[in-house]
């Protein structure tokens, strides 16, 4: 089998997995892709098109981009790819980068800021757009490293859910690829040869503090293989975090 192929197959078994065990998707369902130009969201994107193809379900998707009006940004690569794939690109422009420059100063953290200002557009877009979930790429490595950052800095036992439904009940989060690994997504998303637009906004912050929690992963794994497994697996069970429970 090549190796693309075996890739695809493991990531379609994970995202399969968690799809089945939160119940993310349902027949009917309208789901919106949150498509960022990074490789996280192009591999949700294919994977969801051929689960869909797939499926006993239907559903339908809608990708979406938030233009941040950060200066230099193009959407072009987004709108070639969706348009290859025939599938339904919604373009939105919002002050984000402006806002995050005038609240938060040069050299702070500022991707929580940047994280939640797109979120807050893409609930609002997901109810004009009658999409009743909202795909993100978030990986098993996310909500990791999410925990540890959490324990760390915040002294909180909290995780990020591969399932989550907003406080007013009218949005619901879904990240298919919660069962999945950087390292495979990585991999495929570079023999896909995905057009990569890259944040270039993120060299502070929060962004290297991920970075340093995915280091004690890679360190703490060399050490113990199963170790990411079994961090999943008990983050999963956490108070809050849905209705499934991780497994490898």
């Amino acid at each position: 089998m090549h190796p693309g192929q075996k890739l695809q197959k493991k990531l379609l078994g994970g995202a399969g997995r968690a799809i089945a065990d939160y119940g993310m998707i349902a027949d009917g369902d309208r789901v919106m892709v949150g498509l960022s130009g990074g490789k996280d969201s192009y591999v949700l994107l294919d994977i969801l098109l051929e689960l869909r193809r797939r499926a006993p379900v239907r559903f339908d998707l809608l990708a979406v981009n938030i233009d941040p009006k950060r200066p230099g940004y193009s959407p072009q690569p987004l709108e070639e790819h969706c348009a290859s794939r025939d599938v339904p690109l919604c373009m939105v422009q919002r002050d984000i980068y402006p806002a995050v420059r005038r609240i938060v100063p040069q050299g702070d953290t500022d991707c929580s800021l940047c994280s939640r200002l797109r979120r807050g557009a893409l609930y609002s877009l997901a109810i004009e757009e009658k999409c009743g979930k909202i795909a993100l790429g978030h990986h098993a490595d996310d909500i990791l490293q999410t925990f540890l950052l959490n324990i760390l800095f915040e002294g909180k036992p909290r995780g990020m859910a591969p399932f989550l439904e907003s406080a007013d009940g009218r949005n619901t989060v879904i990240r298919p690829l919660a069962y999945c690994w950087e390292s495979d997504i990585g991999a495929y998303a570079s023999l896909q040869g995905y057009p990569i637009i890259a944040c270039g906004q993120c060299g502070s912050g929060e962004n290297l503090r991920r970075r340093r929690m995915q280091r004690l992963l890679d360190d703490l794994q060399r050490e113990i293989p199963q170790v990411r497994h079994s961090m999943l697996a008990a983050v999963c069970r956490l108070p809050g975090m849905g209705r499934g429970a991780c497994r490898d």
